[in-house]
């Protein structure tokens, strides 16, 4: 060994001799994941529902809108009558750091808050200790060019005025002038392995993700303020594409979103239970999109047809985990909203801010409302109940289904279901398959894993990560010593 790497060596001991923890060492499988676990929380659990914040988070958050198993875990304090946004807890680098990410099925790329970032909070919501990247100090870090493969995929072709050894830039505008703009780096993201029954281990892939060196709008206030956005779109790009790309895992995955606690599961790998009915994604369609055929409310069936609807009664349908409402096409949205309360010819409809219909009704909405059920292409259904579409704002109930007036929808056709319809049930995105489904499902439960290697099956099981969340685990520190070691025996 050199004296060059005992220098190196000798500064890692000294960091984790510093760090004061409890070590256990804990195995790690490089070659291949088991499963992996992220932790999941809902962003505005614990905090009253407001139609206005959601409204706007969506609006803002539309930017173009629109191998075996990986525990992701969920957090969240949650409340009976809150839902919305559902964030994550990884660690990124070596050493690793914490970083608390949006889980966002409408979006292809991850990015992270960078030491370059001036303006960035220090805490978030709720009081969510927020970490900046610094590609510096992290021991495995690499720099993406502008030249590289990658970056030309993200452009659409080579990069016009490209300069050696320049970075390769991203720019993420939002319908409502916010932004997020950086550039890309290469490191080890980590997160948990299935290894066992409800028991998971250290496991790590190489991701190129963006570092984010400004921000605007909500993504820099520290009300709202997480660490950045895990993408888990559908392109070359996302997260789940790149770990498949390079045999890490399979291009499946599920969550499970706890409407009424906070948290729920987040897994990628093949769930085997419960069983998923599944529909076709549409193809060439750049988000998680399906055909809805009918939709019914009550025992009454809308009329889908428009003039300007030209696949007649099939409208396509976004399912988006990064959204919380869900948003109709005008004629859709208005003869739904006069089904719904045609039970209750006494209502007082009211329009609340010029944007919310809102009513005062004191008795129970399951009771006093229809449900509203959406069917797709092979026999795939989905019912929302009123106590999942109806929210209280200001002493009135109001409809959490919302006119699609959106400047970011690419036609006033389609149909976009957030959060609203999606808590409560487990969802399955299949792009090995090119399908999605989902079912009902009590999200404080567990769900079985199967593991592609052996063939054996696991438990995997819901988290809620404590707002204050403690820091990285000992582990990271053994994974991190364990890395240095074997690099140093390779260049010795």
């Amino acid at each position: 060994m050199t004296s060059s790497s005992i220098s190196i060596l000798s500064k890692i001991i000294i960091i984790l001799i510093s760090s004061s923890v409890s070590i256990t060492i804990t195995a790690t499988d490089d070659d291949n994941f088991r499963g992996a676990v992220f932790g999941v929380n809902s962003k505005f659990s614990g905090k009253e529902r407001s139609l206005s914040l959601f409204k706007a988070h969506d609006s803002l958050r539309h930017l173009q809108i629109l191998a075996s198993g990986v525990d992701l875990p969920l957090g969240g304090t949650g409340r009976p009558d809150a839902v919305g946004l559902y964030y994550a807890r990884i660690g990124i680098g070596t050493p690793p750091k914490e970083y608390y990410v949006q889980v966002d099925t409408g979006s292809d790329i991850m990015w992270i808050n960078c030491i370059q970032c001036r303006e960035c909070p220090k805490r978030g919501y709720h009081g969510l200790e927020l970490t900046l990247y610094d590609p510096e100090d992290s021991f495995t870090s690499k720099p993406v060019t502008c030249a590289s493969e990658f970056c030309a995929e993200i452009n659409g072709g080579a990069v016009t005025g490209c300069k050696p050894n320049a970075s390769c830039l991203y720019t993420e505008t939002y319908g409502d002038g916010s932004y997020s703009i950086g550039y890309f780096v290469m490191d080890i993201v980590q997160y948990d392995s299935v290894s066992g029954d409800l028991e998971t281990k250290l496991a790590n892939g190489s991701v190129i993700f963006g570092c984010g060196a400004r921000q605007s709008g909500n993504l820099g206030s520290s009300d709202e303020a997480l660490d950045g956005i895990l993408g888990f779109g559908k392109s070359n790009s996302s997260i789940i594409s790149q770990l498949a790309s390079s045999g890490k895992v399979k291009q499946m995955f599920a969550h499970c979103l706890d409407g009424d606690n906070g948290g729920g599961i987040f897994a990628i790998g093949h769930v085997v239970q419960p069983k998923v009915n599944s529909t076709p994604l549409i193809q060439d369609e750049p988000h998680y999109a399906a055909n809805v055929m009918r939709i019914e409310v009550g025992a009454q069936f809308l009329n889908l047809s428009t003039s300007t609807n030209a696949s007649g009664d099939k409208r396509r349908t976004i399912i988006d985990s990064g959204t919380t409402l869900a948003y109709l096409p005008d004629a859709i949205y208005k003869s739904m909203v006069n089904e719904i309360v045609a039970a209750q010819p006494d209502l007082r409809l009211r329009t609340l801010h010029d944007q919310y219909t809102c009513f005062e009704f004191s008795g129970s909405v399951d009771d006093g409302f229809p449900a509203v059920t959406f069917y797709f292409e092979n026999s795939l259904s989905l019912t929302v109940y009123p106590h999942d579409y109806l929210f209280a704002f200001e002493d009135s109930l109001c409809f959490g289904w919302q006119n699609n007036g959106l400047d970011s929808l690419s036609t006033t056709d389609t149909i976009l279901l957030g959060d609203l319809v999606l808590s409560n049930k487990l969802v399955l995105y299949d792009l090995e398959n090119q399908t999605i489904g989902w079912t009902e499902y009590n999200c404080s439960s567990t769900i079985k894993l199967r593991d592609e290697i052996t063939g054996s099956v696991h438990l995997v099981g819901p988290h809620s990560i404590p707002s204050g969340g403690s820091r990285i685990p000992s582990r990271y520190l053994i994974s991190l010593l364990i890395t240095v070691l074997l690099y140093l025996m390779m260049i010795s």
